[in-house]
């Protein structure tokens, strides 16, 4: 039977003979009955991100005409030519994935909600919108964002902090975001330990607050004992913000990173926001992207994280251009096929756009050296989208890319057809680079054991 606690109690240490404490979140050990009353090492570090834009593609168009290595370029794919100030194009450090299907086995497809719910965890969508387990991302920041500052940053050039398809769990979300301001000053204000400074100094402040943690310590793995599983659930996960907390701290007392391209990041000036009101013309959004995408970079430089999440645009893309009176979702919708063409002109100058900001990315991160390459090389970045086709809302062939080596892990330039194999084998293939220890991956229909081996050194 679980013993009742009173609501006050908080965990107790002494730091330099004074006494601390720590509070405590609602337990069912504080309610009645009804429960209606109170009663890091010197190697570069690797890292995985993930890449987001909305609405798919036009399948015929953007998937490459042949496969394997040195593929033919599609003409939706015409961005990745683009050459590389480090050597090369872009397509040398990008492999795509065509023909990976989303398998729903009679469940609903939630339009813009299905296909990130399975790419992402393996799992049907239990509902529009929701995940029913962690995303790859946060099973990833498991294994390696304890080394860092911050576990993992989420990042959207949406201008919604809501946009986001990074899951904690089934009923956690973990919110973007949206400012450059705002990132700046959460990554590079005071608590940054910028290299460039002369003598590290720790801040007093973190050392104290390292010290109440380390006293209370004791006392909070007593408390574990003493309360029922429902409690022992939910104390676990507060416990885990604590841990992380714990591990920042220990990042921020080791001082700057011995890494040679780390350096503060450069104010990114006015934001591009007019008051509380975001515009989602195209180069308002892409503006906003690269100055997320250039604080990300000196963020990764200084090992500040090793995961991260960037959006381009949301599933439900409301990405405009002047001299259209619609949103670019809203044409995948309404506009007519060509007949002359084959598909949807004013609907398909997104998918350029979108095949160009991830080129964008791509260059970024590759034009930073790093060892004997760049920080391309020790990243993986996992590009998805919500749909294939997005007038029908299909999941078939859902459109998913690999950019960089993943610190030798990973061969680039592949494309690879998946034949209507489940789009989870790509998923497997990320957590497998990543150091994942895992088999197979994926329920039912979309349970895979086969990585896409190609790709795998």
């Amino acid at each position: 039977m679980t013993k009742r606690i009173n609501r006050r109690t908080i965990l107790r240490g002494a730091v330099a003979g004074g006494a601390v404490g720590m509070g405590l979140p609602l337990l069912d050990c504080f309610l009645n009955e009804n429960g209606t009353a109170l009663a890091q090492g010197g190697a570069i570090p690797v890292r995985f991100g993930t890449w987001f834009w909305g609405c798919g593609m036009n399948p015929a168009r953007w998937a490459p005409p042949t496969e394997g290595l040195g593929y033919e370029l599609s003409p939706e794919l015409q961005a990745l030519e683009r050459t590389l100030s480090s050597g090369g194009k872009v397509r040398d450090h990008v492999s795509v994935f065509s023909g990976f299907d989303v398998k729903l086995d009679g469940n609903p497809n939630f339009p813009h909600g299905s296909g990130p719910a399975s790419n992402l965890t393996g799992l049907f969508a239990p509902a529009d919108g929701d995940f029913g387990a962690p995303s790859i991302d946060v099973l990833i920041a498991r294994e390696i964002g304890g080394f860092t500052r911050f576990r993992s940053l989420q990042m959207s050039a949406t201008g919604n902090r809501n946009h986001t398809y990074s899951r904690e769990s089934a009923t956690i979300r973990n919110a973007s975001e949206i400012s450059p301001m705002e990132v700046y000053a959460r990554i590079f204000g005071p608590d940054f330990a910028d290299p460039a400074a002369g003598e590290f100094v720790p801040n007093p402040r973190w050392t104290l607050r390292q010290s109440v943690l380390s006293a209370v310590k004791e006392d909070r793995d007593k408390l574990m004992s003493r309360v029922g599983t429902h409690d022992q659930q939910r104390l676990d996960q507060y416990f885990t913000s604590v841990r992380q907390l714990e591990q920042m701290l220990d990042v921020l007392l080791s001082g700057p990173p011995d890494l040679p391209s780390c350096r503060r990041a450069d104010d990114p000036g006015p934001d591009i926001l007019e008051g509380e009101v975001f515009q989602n013309d195209l180069e308002s959004v892409n503006q906003r992207h690269r100055a997320l995408a250039d604080l990300l970079t000196f963020a990764l430089a200084c090992d500040q994280t090793r995961v991260f999440n960037m959006i381009f645009s949301s599933g439900i893309s409301e990405l405009t251009v002047p001299g259209l009176d619609t949103t670019h979702h809203q044409l995948t919708h309404d506009e007519s096929i060509d007949a002359e063409l084959g598909y949807q002109p004013q609907a398909t100058q997104f998918v350029f756009a979108s095949m160009e900001a991830w080129a964008d990315f791509v260059e970024r991160l590759a034009s930073v050296p790093e060892g004997d390459g760049t920080m391309l090389d020790n990243c993986l970045v996992f590009a998805n989208s919500d749909l294939s086709y997005a007038k029908p809302h299909d999941v078939r062939g859902l459109p998913t890319m690999i950019a960089g080596r993943a610190g030798g892990r990973i061969t680039p330039g592949w494309h690879v057809r998946g034949n209507t194999d489940p789009v989870t084998r790509v998923g497997l293939t990320v957590q497998q680079a990543m150091g994942l220890p895992i088999d197979a991956w994926g329920e039912n229909s979309l349970q895979t054991s086969l990585p896409v081996s190609e790709i795998l050194v």
